[in-house]
């Protein structure tokens, strides 16, 4: 049997923009990222800290050390720039692989959403 259990952890970051007019998902800044163990095109589960709103999408790469995280698309309608976020991607694995996995937790400056 399988399970899925969460993979990485992005925790509390503020959203510094959202754009209607992309195609969609969230760009976020590829240092966070690779921190995460987050691939191009993988998908993330994003929380709204501020709202409540709860929301799932694809990850795509933005500028390194920028603190970039815009959602795009039709997610864009979900939040507001300066919104705090949790992002999560989660993996399947057996039972006992998930006993001894660890998840990459990521906790960027809540000011900045840069690595320090």
């Amino acid at each position: 049997m399988q399970i899925e259990v969460v993979k990485s952890k992005i925790h509390r970051v503020k959203v510094t923009g959202a754009d209607l007019d992309y195609i969609g998902s969230i760009t976020i800044d590829e240092d966070l990222m690779d921190a995460a163990n987050i691939v191009k095109g993988e998908k993330v589960q994003v929380v709204n800290n501020t709202n409540g709103e709860r929301l799932e999408t694809y990850a795509i790469p933005g500028p390194r050390k920028s603190g970039e995280i815009t959602l795009n698309g039709a997610a864009a309608r979900k939040v507001a720039k300066g919104d705090v976020l949790i992002l999560f991607t989660y993996a399947r694995m057996d039972i006992e692989e998930a006993k001894k996995f660890n998840p990459s937790l990521v906790f960027p400056n809540e000011e900045t959403n840069l690595l320090e």
